[in-house]
């Protein structure tokens, strides 16, 4: 099982499927950041002619933006343990997509884009404070800042996990996959079963 082409077929059917999943993930998440920020900007300008709490106003906006890079980030991380899944399971040696892909990573740190859009949600939440903190009372900018650095720090947070994801589920899929040979072997071969006769 040298490539995915001299796989046996149900072994090459899953590969061809979890190939389309994370393509398909893929493409979603970059078309979620971008449909995400035009309606956020729009509840922004609504937010704005309507409420007459701006402060206040921009705790919604928040919401939108926060449940939008959860998405984000959850089709990262499906993305990225598929990737270790066929890394593991189908790429017996070193010249498979995910082998490469992981070794450039680890080679050459940073010179990709950033997969979680981590700098455009920030700008985003720094941009969604500035009523708040231009028209709001002194309790009402400490506690909705508080809000706003509350996500800074969870976007943050999961760039942090997100780099070392690869690694941890590499290790992760390698640990199943060389337990289930020791497992087959300790419950041995299955007992013969008498049928009654009939």
């Amino acid at each position: 099982m040298t490539s995915p082409n001299h796989q046996p077929p149900f072994q090459l059917a899953e590969y061809e499927a979890l190939r389309a999943a994370i393509r398909e993930r893929g493409t979603a998440r970059i078309l979620l950041v971008p449909a995400v920020f035009v309606g956020w900007a729009a509840l922004v300008i609504g937010q704005a002619a309507v409420i007459t709490m701006p402060a206040l106003g921009t705790l919604v906006p928040l919401l939108v933006l926060a449940a939008a890079f959860e998405g984000v980030f959850a089709l990262h991380l499906n993305v990225e343990r598929l990737g270790r899944y066929i890394q593991t399971f189908h790429e017996k040696t070193d010249e498979g997509w995910e082998h490469v892909a992981m070794a450039y990573s680890e080679r050459f740190p940073g010179g990709g884009s950033d997969p979680l859009f981590a700098r455009l949600f920030i700008f985003g939440a720094s941009v969604n404070f500035f009523p708040a903190a231009l028209s709001g009372l002194p309790m009402e900018v400490i506690a909705i800042g508080a809000c706003h650095f509350a996500f800074i720090y969870r976007v943050r947070r999961a760039q942090a996990a997100a780099k070392a994801l690869r690694a941890e589920d590499l290790k992760r899929f390698e640990a199943l996959r060389s337990a289930r040979p020791a497992a087959g072997a300790e419950s041995g071969p299955a007992p013969d079963i008498e049928r009654p006769n009939d």
